[in-house]
């Protein structure tokens, strides 16, 4: 991933205008879209396959009337006055009348209809009408609601007090306040105190704002064509601004580090994209993975709100792969620490490696030190204190929101306190009871039975008259509780209901079932917390096995799960703290305190998993690389911390800021989820990761980096600081100087070959490697790059092996010379020489580009005189020679050049342990006039055939070149104590 990371940043800054432009077309065409489609976000809690939900749907197919949304209109009547008043009554009948006539609007009833359910206040000060649509909240439009509201008029000059209560009427519209902008004012202050540079500040600042809105422009387009909740934007605003920034801001800081230790911009760019901009696409991978995670839970709302926050960090990480380095490429020179400064001066401290100097050390330094001093005292405290700031969340009670979470001067929070006032605050969450009556002979008896059935549990304010549809096929009830709908006590009722499923059934013969938006929240509510632990579970486990994976570590895996579970814990005390508990609430706007809403949590450990383990990364990545340099664990912990303190103390105090400030003037929900991550972040960043990890890390010492060698071999290698990059680099340098050769090892140590190789080849040469013929295979496929050597240097095509391998196997080529019976073709699905040609030139060209005949007849041409000379019993070859008539001989130079006919521009042939004559010089020379001047041809031979060649320079005018798999040191063979070992593994980690 590195080698591929490093070309993107490479390819950005050398074509920065064409990115940059890139983007804003992005931007706009998106944006664009979204508001061109006019998409409304709308409240649908609904959750498919509970029995709530089914009876919704099993209503709306038979009981149209009473199964799309509802809106209650409440009066209270003018001071001294009654709403039997006869002009109250008048004003708000007249009203109800008018409110009937309008567009999807199915009935009004109004609170002295017959129909009407205990509908007046006890005093008779307070009434409701109940509106019911045509159907679901989704499809109310704006309009409606608007025309509904404008027919108060009348009834409000007569001084009713008169507001609508209803999910429809619950606010859901999508803007940012003046506190989200001081939030992203103090993230530049920050930036700008850690770089010193208002450039260098700006550009992260930049880059986060425009996948704001490229993800909010998205979100936008999908509201147009489905359910987006008010939350899923502004949860991707708040997310995409802290990871746009912050994901920014560690490449940024890579590339200015090294800028100040010299090295080129354009360098820079590339192996901070390829480094820093690694661990940015691991975070962000495990953010969005653990984000998509919340599908798995099956509930729509939820499934859109984390699939638009992982587009909005899909959105972060590719910005910051891509754009940030085309900003460089623009900046070039101006992002130099200029001489003197504290950048420069912390950038050449942190190159030296070395906590031991004379300089005065960073307050990172002396805070580790400190740690490191009393390592058990500090684990002690910090779990203390964590566990102490837990203990709220044992409180925890979940539940989606109601009215009462909508700031005072809403018109559905007015309504809600209304209701509550004048009749209970059950009567804000009535549950509905639908029986099957299909199967009764006397309903109104029936009907009256389970009514009295109902209104005897416990917590029962009120039952409604069961009221039938018109086909005499289902019958409802509205129950209501005597508390609020997200009181526990309602969640307790509803599973009363359902407890007397039997009981009814077998006294009517009625099966019933409950329903109603109350009930459905509380299902909601359930199911998401029997998926919290489940999730938890898989979140924990999760990051373990890819932090195994990058540290080749047990323990730090294990730490870092248990201080994220510690991070967690303490932001759902926190919350509960403030907005169950009510501490703070004032200081923090808080309206009103209640359960929180039910799918925080679950929403909280998807997305502080990732920017915990961000902050892991960049923090050990420096521990690990400075134990595996000088084996001091100490020392590693202590290095290791001064280098990343600064960049994560940046990192997190730009999160905490941006999401806090969603915090004062936030509604709903977004406050909820924004002072969860705020706490979360300060937490894990400040106390877990900066505080407790070197401690344990320290306490752990040399423990820490222990891992099973069975695990070892298991879990893949994850290059996420580009430690197999820097080795890419340093066998590229290596490879750049041997420029003239083709093919270059020096001191190769392939596994299961005893000779270590010395050798090199020019362009064009033709190559003998002799020895055993399991040695040659496996040192020709370490030539094709599709053997990754031991130990050794080895280029091919100017490339470095095995770091560069892809590059390698798509222009080599390995030929297995042995033909097998006469009848065997090279390829198969050809019959003639001609067909073989074809099917092979096709295959070194783009797809819909035709094979020139003329190409086909030439190297047919070639071969024909080329196997006169080596085979004269084949007999003349056209292109309509059947590849059965071919001897051995005859198919075995026809391999090598149909290898030349693909594009390969290095041949590997080996005929194995058939008896053919390949090193024989006229069996050279055929091979060497079948392929181009320019292809390097090396074949396999046994040590006898070698000796033919002997003593000869060159052959049919190519360079001949010698290796000797069966000797001991020589010419072209090394001996052991000339071989320089090679580190596979950081090799390989380039590679991928």
């Amino acid at each position: 991933m590195a080698t591929f990371l490093y070309r993107i940043g490479r390819f950005a800054y050398r074509r920065a205008w064409y990115v940059i432009a890139a983007w804003v077309l992005a931007l706009g065409a998106v944006l664009g879209a979204g508001l061109a489609l006019g998409g409304q976000f709308q409240e649908s809690f609904t959750i498919p396959g509970t029995e709530s939900q089914q009876t919704i749907d099993q209503l709306d197919r038979v009981f149209p009337q009473v199964a799309g949304a509802s809106a209650q209109v409440v009066y209270q009547a003018p001071q001294g006055s009654t709403v039997d008043d006869p002009a109250v009554k008048q004003a708000i009948q007249d009203m109800a009348t008018t409110m009937g006539d309008q567009a999807q609007v199915a009935a009004v009833v109004d609170p002295y209809s017959e129909y009407a359910t205990n509908a007046i206040s006890e005093d008779r000060t307070i009434a409701y009408t109940q509106v019911q649509f045509d159907g679901p909240s989704t499809d109310v439009t704006p309009q409606t609601l608007d025309d509904l509201q404008a027919d108060a008029a009348p009834a409000e000059a007569a001084g009713i007090r008169v507001v609508f209560g209803g999910s429809v009427f619950q606010e859901v519209s999508f803007g940012l306040t003046w506190t989200e902008a001081v939030g992203v004012l103090f993230a530049g202050v920050v930036l700008f105190v850690t770089f010193g540079s208002l450039l260098a500040a700006g550009m992260p600042l930049l880059s986060a704002i425009l996948g704001v809105g490229l993800s909010s422009g998205a979100i936008m387009v999908t509201a147009a064509f489905t359910t987006v909740s008010s939350t899923a934007p502004m949860l991707a605003v708040m997310i995409g601004l802290a990871v746009g920034i912050d994901y920014a801001l560690f490449i940024l800081s890579r590339h200015r580090s090294q800028l100040a230790q010299g090295l080129d911009p354009e360098e820079s760019a590339a192996q901070a994209v390829a480094t820093a901009g690694g661990a940015v696409v691991f975070a962000g991978v495990t953010v969005i993975i653990a984000l998509l995670g919340l599908l798995v839970v099956g509930i729509p709302f939820l499934s859109v709100m984390g699939v638009g926050a992982a587009f909005a960090v899909l959105v972060a990480v590719s910005i910051a792969v891509t754009l940030i380095p085309a900003i460089m490429g623009v900046a070039r020179g101006r992002l130099v620490p200029k001489a003197g400064s504290r950048a420069q001066r912390r950038a050449l401290a942190a190159a030296e490696h070395d906590g031991e100097g004379t300089a005065k050390p960073s307050l990172g330094g002396r805070w580790v030190r400190i740690v490191m001093k009393a390592p058990l005292v500090f684990i002690i405290a910090i779990i203390g204190l964590l566990g102490v700031a837990s203990i709220p969340a044992l409180s925890l009670d979940l539940n989606l929101p109601t009215a009462a979470s909508e700031p005072e001067d809403d018109t559905a929070r007015q309504a809600y306190d209304l209701i509550a006032e004048g009749f209970g605050p059950g009567y804000n969450g009535a549950i509905v009871v639908a029986a099957d009556i299909t199967q009764t002979t006397d309903i109104q008896d029936d009907l009256a039975g389970i009514r009295a059935d109902l209104e005897a549990v416990d917590g029962v304010a009120y039952v409604g008259q069961g009221l039938p549809d018109q086909g005499l096929d289902t019958a409802i009830f509205r129950v209501v509780p005597t508390t609020a709908p997200d009181d526990p006590a309602t969640k307790d009722l509803v599973e009363h209901l359902r407890d007397l499923k039997g009981e009814i059934e077998s006294q009517y013969g009625t099966p019933i079932t409950v329903s109603g938006q109350t009930a459905v929240a509380i299902d909601v509510s359930t199911q998401l917390t029997n998926a919290l632990l489940p999730f938890g579970i898989l979140v924990v486990g999760l990051s373990i096995v890819l932090l195994a994976m990058v540290f080749r570590s047990l323990a730090v895996p294990i730490k870092a799960a248990l201080g994220f579970a510690l991070s967690v814990a303490v932001s759902f005390g926190v919350t509960v703290a403030v907005f169950q508990w009510g501490w703070l609430a004032d200081v923090l706007h808080v309206t009103s305190t209640g359960p929180i809403i039910s799918f925080l949590p679950i929403l909280l450990m998807a997305i502080l998993f990732g920017l915990a383990m961000d902050y892991e990364v960049f923090l050990v990545s420096g521990m690990r690389e400075e134990f595996v340099k000088s084996g001091d664990a100490r020392r590693a912990v202590r290095v290791g911390f001064q280098h990343g303190a600064r960049v994560v103390t940046a990192a997190a105090l730009i999160m905490f800021f941006v999401f806090f400030a969603f915090v004062p003037e936030g509604d709903g929900a977004i406050k909820m989820i924004a002072l969860a991550l705020a706490v979360g972040v300060f937490v894990d960043a400040f106390l877990v990761r900066m505080t407790l990890v070197p401690a344990v890390m320290t306490l752990l010492g040399r423990r820490a980096w222990y891992l099973p060698r069975w695990l070892d071999r298991i879990l893949p290698n994850v290059d996420v600081e580009g430690e197999g990059l820097r080795a890419h680099i340093e066998a590229k340098a290596w490879a750049d100087g041997r420029r003239g050769d083709v093919l270059t090892a020096e001191g190769l140590r392939v596994d299961g070959v005893a000779t270590a190789v010395t050798a090199s080849a020019p362009e064009g040469a033709l190559v003998l490697l002799s020895g055993d013929p399991a040695d040659r295979r496996l040192v020709a496929a370490a030539f094709a790059g599709r053997l990754a050597p031991a130990a050794g240097h080895l280029q091919a095509l100017g490339h470095p092996l095995p770091s560069a391998r892809v590059h390698v196997e798509r222009r080599s080529a390995l030929v297995d010379l042995d033909g097998g019976p006469a009848g065997s073709g090279p390829v198969s699905d050809a019959e003639t020489v001609g067909e073989a040609v074809i099917e092979r030139m096709r295959w070194g060209r783009p797809a819909l580009r035709r094979v020139p005949r003329g190409a086909v007849d030439d190297l047919v041409r070639r071969f024909d005189a080329a196997l006169a000379g080596v085979s004269p019993s084949d007999g003349r070859v056209s292109i309509h020679t059947p590849l059965s008539a071919l001897s051995a001989t005859g198919l075995a130079l026809l391999r090598i050049a149909l290898a030349g006919a693909q594009g390969a521009r290095l041949v590997l042939a080996d005929p194995g342990d058939a008896p053919l004559a390949v090193g024989a010089p006229a069996f050279l020379a055929a091979a060497a006039s079948v392929v181009e001047s320019d292809v390097t041809v090396v074949i396999g031979v046994p040590a006898i055939e070698a000796s033919a060649a002997a003593g000869r320079p060159d052959l049919a005018g190519r360079p001949l070149v010698r290796i000797r798999l069966d000797a001991g040191p020589g010419l072209h063979a090394a001996s052991a104590g000339d071989i320089r070992p090679l580190d596979t593994a950081r090799l390989e980690g380039a590679h991928r």
